[in-house]
Parts: C-alpha cells; structure tokens; sequence
C-alpha cells in the first residue's frame, strides 16, 4: 500500500530510506492523479523492495514549491536520498517499473 508522505516525515520516509521510493505528488481535484492512485497502489503491492508513496499537493505546497512541481501528477524516484528521476503524466505499471530502474 503507498504511503503518504508530508512535510513533516518526507525527509525520514523519502530521503532516509534504504531502499528506491516513488513519490506520486497528486490532488483529488485531479483527473489524472486519480486515475493513476490504483496502478500505484497494485504496483506497490507487487514490488515490496520498493516504498512507495503519495505527497497531497494541496495540503504540502512546500513539498511541491522545493521539487519544482508544476503539473500532476508528477513522480519522483529517490535513491539514496538523491532525486534520480522524474516524469510527469498518467503512467501504467510497466511505466512505472521502467521508472524506478
């Protein structure tokens, strides 16, 4: 299951972590962002080696001012602490396999 993410554990939970971590930064007011939350939930459920999670860009606008967010949903790869990759738009679970490699 993703997680969600906020201001206050984003730097514990995203870039202290271990292992690879997607972020979706989305909002219910988009189309798109709700259409991409149950691919994301099944590819979490199918790749446990890597966290996965939501950051509400409504409710954490510093989160989404500090990487740049300009359209939704907009995901996030971190390794290591580092952003590795990003990519913006509605993608499948393939999509989202290919991203976190």
């Amino acid at each position: 299951m993703a997680m969600e993410f906020t201001t206050g554990n984003f730097a514990q939970e995203v870039l202290a972590a271990k292992q690879p971590v997607l972020v979706d930064f989305w909002a219910t007011r988009c189309g798109p962002c709700r259409m991409q939350a149950p691919i994301l939930e099944a590819f979490a459920a199918e790749h446990p080696e890597i966290k996965v999670g939501k950051v509400n860009v409504d409710e954490n606008p510093d989160l989404a001012e500090k990487f740049s967010i300009m359209s939704i949903p907009t995901l996030l790869v971190f390794k290591d602490g580092k952003l590795v990759k990003t990519a913006v738009g509605l993608h499948d679970k393939g999509g989202l396999a290919e991203l976190v490699k």
